[in-house]
């Protein structure tokens, strides 16, 4: 709906040259020309009207579908909020359903017929096969729209789609407010990236630990740049976990779960070297040495090929190895796949503290042996 004031200058064009385009109903509902219809009501004037009798949300759309002034998401948040409204989708759903039941009902009836073989020989199941003449139909239920799809009936981008299925299902309150043109899609997506920091603040865990091991899911501005950084070769960090800003990293309240004499191992790759020693810093910790891990195989990066990653050693307090032993700084260990550290490192961690309280943030799969983990991916 207009402002006030966009509103007025509305009833001035209307009082001045009469109502130039009519309002559209569907079913008692205004389809289009809600400010029209508003600004009429305030003049008195009874507005023309005409009724549409299709699809209501296909008219909505073939309406909004070309406007200009609309960004890809906010377009693609509207075609997908009036398409899944529509008669032909809701039908589509009801016919899917319908299949699912029948396959269930005759899966069903084929364990009973089963079951039956050994209570009652001399009843068989009939086995169809099919023919040449009737080759078998393809499940349809299976079959949705992609990306590419979705984003070309549309009219956007498949990188709005992403972005708006994704929102969309995390956070329907704030793509409802991009779909009225409230907030900017941008705005939606670095608010519901801060509720998500700030739940995990929230399920950071309560106790104290001596040893933290860290490889925080760096947020790169060059979305191509973690290619060599990592290794993998198959593009950018988001393309295989939610990356975080460095503010974000910052925010979490790592001091408050370290014990007053305590170590932290953080990861930090060649790029972004200043970002992790501004992050020991800002989590409590002192930068006293590192590891270099030899990845052994190259890999392409801006300025030369890279091949190594850094284990940052920091301390807070009194914290110096339980066990005198000194590893070689550089580990030749060859990578595997993308972002995974090798367990040879853990084991230098457990040699150098093996009693002190240890836990993992940001750890992928389960707990190991005798550590606490703290991730969206840890199990």
């Amino acid at each position: 709906m207009m402002e006030q004031k966009r509103l007025d200058e509305l009833k001035q064009d209307i009082q001045k040259n009469g109502l130039q385009v009519p309002i559209v109903i569907s079913q008692g509902m205004i389809l289009d020309g809600r400010n029209r219809f508003k600004a009429c009501l305030e003049l008195g004037i009874n507005p023309e009207t005409k009724t549409y009798d299709g699809d209501p949300w296909s008219f909505v759309w073939s309406l909004n579908g070309t406007r200009r002034d609309l960004v890809a998401e906010q377009r693609y948040l509207i075609w997908k909020h009036c398409h899944e409204q529509s008669d032909a989708y809701q039908a589509e759903k009801r016919r899917i359903e319908t299949e699912a039941n029948r396959k269930r009902s005759e899966a069903a009836k084929v364990q009973e017929n089963r079951g039956n073989q050994y209570t009652k020989p001399s009843e068989k199941v009939e086995v169809r096969q099919h023919t040449d003449d009737a080759p078998p139909q393809k499940d349809r239920s299976s079959q949705r729209p992609d990306a590419k799809a979705k984003a070309t009936e549309s009219k956007t981008n498949q990188g709005a789609v992403q972005r708006g299925d994704q929102l969309y299902k995390e956070r329907p309150d704030l793509a409802k407010k991009v779909m009225a043109g409230q907030i900017k899609p941008a705005e939606a997506h670095r608010q519901m990236k801060k509720d998500q920091v700030s739940a995990k603040v929230e399920d950071l865990p309560k106790d104290k630990f001596n040893v933290i091991y860290a490889d925080p899911p760096w947020k790169y501005n060059d979305s191509q740049a973690v290619k060599g950084d990592y290794g993998s070769g198959t593009g950018a960090a988001n393309s295989h976990y939610p990356s975080m800003t460095l503010s974000e990293l910052k925010a979490l309240d790592i001091p408050s779960m370290t014990a007053s004499d305590s170590v932290l191992f953080l990861w930090a790759t060649c790029p972004l070297l200043e970002d992790a020693l501004e992050l020991l810093k800002a989590w409590g910790f002192k930068y006293k040495a590192q590891f270099v891990w030899d990845k052994i195989k190259h890999n392409m990066g801006h300025y030369n090929s890279v091949r190594h990653e850094l284990l940052l050693i920091c301390t807070k307090g009194s914290c110096t190895p339980e066990n005198v032993k000194l590893f070689d700084s550089v580990q030749s260990i060859e990578r595997a796949e993308h972002s995974r550290k090798p367990e040879e490192f853990r084991d230098i961690i457990n040699t150098l503290y093996p009693s002190f309280k240890k836990i993992e943030l940001f750890r992928r799969g389960e707990a190991p042996e005798g550590w606490s983990v703290w991730g969206n991916e840890a199990l």
